[in-house]
């Protein structure tokens, strides 16, 4: 692996761009808006400042890392090269599939194709394109340049050559891989995301506010972060998506989304990235 292209310039994406290029490879960052592109490049450079100024990194690396990453508009003309292409657009079917279906059609015949996805079926995203063997799930988690797991997810179809060269990928990268399953919300989802709407549940029904719900967990169960806390943090519209597609995929009705979770999301507080969710966040 040697030409990476990451499509998606949100919080993932440019988070995934910044490791990889940091990590030495060359990497495209692609997104159709100019404006979100323009915004992921100033944000990579001022985390880079940040590891610079904690002396994570030197003047040189910072440097270094930036000349590795090339922002791209277009998704045919950034691929034809690559090795490994990692989709990370947000959490919608058919954006995914219109995203994939491009990059498929124009990429090298060997080259890898990955989704970042949090709970979408890898092998129903591999059946969209004509590599379903060298179709992986690569599920990172935010903040992506601080956090060491990666869920790699195998698909139905996914070939063991395929596994090797992304769990060898991820450890390039200085992350620690765990092969998992296709399975909806594969395994930290599945986990995490009931936990999220029990304490929801909680709150709607006043056992507790949202401050003890978070405080009860994390002294308690040891926690670095309350589970609304959370929750606003990876967005209350992400999580109900998830729990969606949980409650989608095993039928059960354990994995319904509380009506609080739903109204809130129709109010449009989201959490960190709109201001305001189950706690208020200042600027």
């Amino acid at each position: 692996m040697k030409k990476i292209v990451v499509i998606g310039g949100g919080t993932m994406g440019n988070g995934i761009a910044h490791v990889c290029a940091m990590s030495g490879y060359s990497v495209k960052l692609v997104d159709a808006n100019e404006q979100a592109l323009d915004r992921a490049m100033i944000l990579i450079e001022k985390n880079l400042d940040r590891m610079l100024a904690k002396e994570k990194i030197t003047q040189a690396q910072k440097l270094e890392t930036l000349e590795r990453l090339h922002p791209a508009l277009s998704i045919s003309q950034s691929v034809l090269e690559a090795d490994l292409i990692i989709e990370a657009v947000p959490e919608i079917l058919s954006l995914k599939e219109s995203v994939l279906r491009e990059a498929d059609s124009v990429a090298p015949e060997n080259a890898i194709l990955a989704s970042n996805t949090s709970s979408i079926s890898i092998t129903k995203l591999a059946s969209m394109t004509s590599r379903s063997d060298r179709f992986i799930g690569m599920h990172f988690f935010n903040p992506v340049p601080v956090m060491k797991l990666v869920e790699v997810v195998r698909g139905l179809d996914t070939s063991q050559r395929t596994v090797d060269a992304i769990m060898k990928t991820a450890e390039f990268l200085g992350k620690t891989p765990v092969e998992v399953q296709d399975s909806p919300g594969f395994v930290s989802n599945r986990v995490l995301m009931p936990m999220i709407n029990e304490a929801i549940f909680c709150l709607q029904e006043g056992v507790g506010n949202a401050e003890q719900v978070d405080e009860v967990m994390k002294l308690g169960m040891a926690h670095p972060m309350g589970p609304l806390r959370l929750a606003d943090f990876i967005g209350l519209d992400v999580c109900l998506n998830i729990l969606n597609v949980l409650y989608e995929g095993f039928k059960d009705p354990k994995y319904r989304p509380s009506p609080l979770l739903v109204k809130m999301v129709d109010a449009g507080k989201l959490g960190d990235k709109t201001g305001q969710g189950f706690y208020l966040h200042g600027k």
